[in-house]
This record gives C-alpha cells, sequence and structure tokens, in this order.
C-alpha cells in the first residue's frame, strides 16, 4: 500500500548531519549516540503525512512510499531548518547573564532561543538561529504502517504535541481527553492545547466535539503505624549460693 498525503502514518527515523546524530526514535541508537532521554518515549511516532509535523523534505519524500519501505534521504537547509541568518548573531556583556556562560550554553531571551557561540572579552556572541540551520541533513527511515482508528490518530497527536500518553475515549463522535492531574501547569501543555484541537477537528473527520475532563481523586488517608508495647523483661534471679549448713 503506498502512502499518500493526508495518511497517518507509523514512521521510524534517525537523523543526521556530517555523522552526528541529532535526533532518532531508536532508543538502542539513541543510547549508542549519547542521546537518550529518559523522560522520552521511543519507538514509531505517528504522524500525518503533508501535516507540517515533520520537516519538508522528508514528509516529501514519504508520499509515494510503500508501507514497510526503509530509505535514505538527503534534505538542504531550504527543505529543513532554513538558512543560517547573520542578522540573528547578536551579542550581549557578560555581566547581564546570571551564571558565567561558556560556548554551548543554551538562553532564552525575549520569547527567543539561542546558543552561546563565542566569548569575545566581556561580551557573548548568541546565534538565534535554530541550532540545525544551514546544515543538509541526512534521515534513514522506516514506514512502519498506516493508521486507520481515529482514536489512534489523536492519540499520535497528543504524543507528538505534548510528548505524553493521555487516556482517550471516543463516544459517538466525542473525544474525551482525560488529563493528568496539575497539566495546567505544564508550560508545553499550554502552548500545545489550541493546536491540538485544531488539528483533530482538521485531519480526523469522525470527531465532533472534544471534553477535556481534569479529574483528581481524594488522597488515601495516612495511616498511623501501629506500635505494640513491649513488655518488661522478667528480672533474671540468681541462684543463692548454698552454704554448707543448708547442706546438712
Amino acid at each position: 500500500m503506498a502512502v499518500n498525503e493526508g495518511d497517518f502514518i507509523k514512521l521510524r527515523f534517525t537523523g543526521s548531519y556530517d555523522d552526528v546524530v541529532f535526533d532518532t526514535t531508536e532508543e538502542e541508537k539513541a543510547r549508542e549516540e549519547g542521546l537518550y532521554n529518559e523522560k522520552k518515549t521511543y519507538g514509531p511516532i505517528i504522524v500525518r503525512v503533508g501535516g507540517n509535523h515533520i520537516i519538508p523534505g522528508l514528509d516529501e519524500a514519504l508520499q509515494g512510499k510503500e508501507v514497510g519501505e526503509s530509505g535514505t534521504v538527503e534534505v538542504p537547509p531550504e527543505k529543513g531548518y532554513g538558512a543560517h541568518d547573520e542578522s540573528l548573531l547578536k551579542s550581549a556583556p557578560l555581566k547581564n547573564f546570571a551564571q558565567k556562560p561558556v560556548v554551548g550554553t543554551r538562553i532564552s531571551s525575549e520569547g527567543q532561543d539561542g546558543t552561546v557561540v563565542n566569548i569575545i572579552g566581556k561580551r557573548a556572541v548568541i546565534d538565534f538561529n535554530h541550532p540545525l540551520a544551514g546544515r543538509t541533513l541526512t534521515y534513514e527511515y522506516t514506514i512502519d504502517g498506516i493508521v486507520e482508528e481515529p482514536i489512534e490518530k489523536v492519540k499520535g497527536l497528543i504524543e507528538l504535541y505534548t510528548g505524553k500518553n493521555m487516556d482517550v475515549e471516543l463516544n459517538e463522535g466525542i473525544l474525551t481527553i482525560i488529563l493528568p492531574p496539575g497539566i495546567n501547569y505544564d508550560q508545553r501543555w499550554m502552548m500545545a492545547r489550541g493546536m491540538l484541537i485544531h488539528q483533530t477537528f482538521e485531519f480526523i473527520p469522525e470527531i465532533m466535539e472534544i471534553i477535556l475532563k481534569e479529574s483528581y481523586k481524594r488522597p488515601a488517608p495516612v495511616e498511623e503505624p501501629v506500635v505494640e508495647a513491649e513488655e518488661p523483661e522478667a528480672p533474671v534471679v540468681e541462684d543463692a549460693p548454698v552454704s554448707e549448713e543448708q547442706n546438712e
């Protein structure tokens, strides 16, 4: 079966540049390359072909391929993370940093993420380009299958945008997403929620209504440990010495 634009698929991949691996869905590969993250779930991801869920160069390469097919594609900067923009190189005095920065330090400023790429005198040079901007990327990929069930598509979108596995229920077109306790304090969820809802309606026509359900259970009472009183030990009575008169 060929993959077409609009299909939800299960995809495995490893991305690299100049033989340096920067991302992978394979746990063993992540461990080999020193990229393993214990908070990340490894294995195939679910994406919609043509849905801007992966970079354009890889997305385009998947269209027309067969389920089960593996391949390699080179992605130029214009179909990856764009050209390197020199205007996004900024400098800042070292005194502006809470801790003295070094080359490679990641920072966030005015909603932009950047990397310190040089220290010149008392100033740090910060690159606000994406770390992979200007690079030609190589992706090795395998298409594991096409996803047909609406509920599996939803789960794929949730994990793609939030990095979390959430329980979902689908009944007569009404989708209920069971939110983990405290999720509203999660910045990634707050930023992704709107896009998740929008794409669920846009890409999964079987869903007519979405309910976000957050519930809490009363904590079980903490039982005080029962400490049994220890009985006092009987005094040890030593045998009294017997006199010679008593023996008579």
